[in-house]
């Protein structure tokens, strides 16, 4: 019994090796790589083209600004949130950090005004329904508003 046991181990073993040679020469070098930063001016050209999709891009922070708690619907305060504008060229894009939900805490900015950075987020295109998140809190966005707001996941300083 011990030797069937060891036979199908080697089996599996020999199995088990060739799984990744054979994931990384079938999947696409582009899945496996980082995301390409896709330009500022380009989300806000195409807005609707980009809308919750995740983006990466680069830029510097500017008017980094903390928030204070504010209240999700259902009723939960959140905190350490902030906004701060990303700027890439001429092109610049609102961009949000989440709050943390449920518990109190002090949360400062994780970034600094002036500083490159790299923001992989989501983006919110206008007139699409939904919230976004304002200096006066959560807001719901109205078919009026044109904020197109990229909400960060991510937020990683550019070493060049």
């Amino acid at each position: 019994m011990e030797m069937i046991q060891c036979v199908h181990m080697r089996k599996w073993t020999q199995f088990l090796a060739v799984i990744p040679v054979a994931f990384f020469e079938t999947v696409p070098p582009q899945l496996v790589l980082a995301e390409e930063p896709i330009a500022i001016q380009q989300i806000l050209e195409e807005p609707r083209v980009y809308h919750l999709k995740h983006v990466t891009m680069h830029g510097t922070a500017r008017d980094v600004q903390p928030l204070a708690p504010y209240t999700v619907p259902n009723g939960e305060n959140c905190y350490g949130a902030y906004l701060f504008r990303l700027e890439e060229d001429e092109a610049t894009i609102p961009v949000a950090v989440l709050g943390i939900c449920g518990r109190p805490l002090v949360r400062d900015p994780d970034i600094e005004d002036g500083e490159r950075i790299e923001v992989s987020a989501t983006i919110q295109a206008p007139s699409h329904g939904g919230y976004y998140l304002s200096f006066k809190g959560l807001k719901a966005v109205t078919e009026q508003e044109g904020v197109v707001q990229a909400v960060a996941d991510r937020i990683l300083p550019l070493v060049e």
